[in-house]
């Protein structure tokens, strides 16, 4: 898993660590906020098993480096378009023997993100289209953009 998060941190330089506090010492709080995500999303990883939670010491939990480049690794790899199984399942790979693997999960990611995008550009001309139809029409007929939704 450490290749894997490494490749996904040379995507995005600079970000690796933040801070001079210790990474060992730090709360959920700011886990969160330098990983850029909210307390809730740290604790719903955890719930579903996407980020190992650490023991308590004391009254609070204390996270370290790891758990701050995976929670980054999953919010990258979300921004990437994967879901949370498949972020799993990336987790789990070795970016240097299941390469292969990888790249085929980024082909079909990469295919439904364009699917979407053309879903989208369809989308957009027909509403420039009603919005056209809209601006030509006058006086007492009804808007052809609500025409079109209450058909």
């Amino acid at each position: 898993m450490a290749q894997l998060m490494r490749v996904f941190w040379s995507l995005y330089p600079g970000t690796e660590s933040r801070g001079n506090q210790a990474m060992s010492d730090i709360t959920i709080g700011k886990l969160a906020e330098r990983a850029g995500v909210s307390v809730e999303t740290v604790r719903y990883y955890q719930r579903s098993g996407l980020l190992a939670e650490p023991a308590r010491q004391g009254t609070y939990r204390h996270y370290g480096e790891d758990h701050l480049q995976q929670l980054k690794f999953i919010r990258r790899a979300k921004d990437a378009g994967f879901s949370l199984e498949e972020i799993r399942q990336l987790l789990g790979m070795d970016a240097v023997r299941d390469r292969r693997k990888i790249h085929d999960m980024a082909s079909h990611r990469l295919g439904d993100i364009e699917a979407r995008i053309k879903d989208l550009q369809a989308l957009a001309k027909r509403l420039k289209t009603l919005m056209t139809q809209c601006e030509g029409e006058k006086g007492s007929v009804c808007c052809p953009i609500v025409e079109t939704f209450r058909a």
